[in-house]
């Protein structure tokens, strides 16, 4: 059988369509509730994006050398480095 999707603003309109069930023989039905995808307990959305939150138990202390000293600024870093190329 087709169906159909109906969307309305107000209730009179659903109170309409019920009468007209009646008479030109369709039936309307409740949509059923679709279940969003639950995300692990570390993660969370922006604007549709998923975001994982980092790990605390990583051990970085390798990295310290590699950053140590070289007077590196995150504003810098992403005015320099994360430029699109054209």
């Amino acid at each position: 059988m087709p169906e159909v999707t109906i969307k309305y603003k107000d209730s009179k309109t659903l109170e309409a369509l019920k009468d007209f069930s009646k008479y030109f023989d369709f039936i309307i039905s409740k949509p059923k509730n679709k279940k969003k995808e639950a995300l692990p307990k570390n993660t969370f959305t922006i604007n549709g994006v998923t975001v994982i939150r980092g790990d605390s138990s990583i051990d970085i202390s390798e990295m310290s050398d590699v950053f140590t000293g070289k007077n590196i600024n995150a504003k810098e870093l992403r005015k320099e480095a994360w430029q699109r190329n054209k």
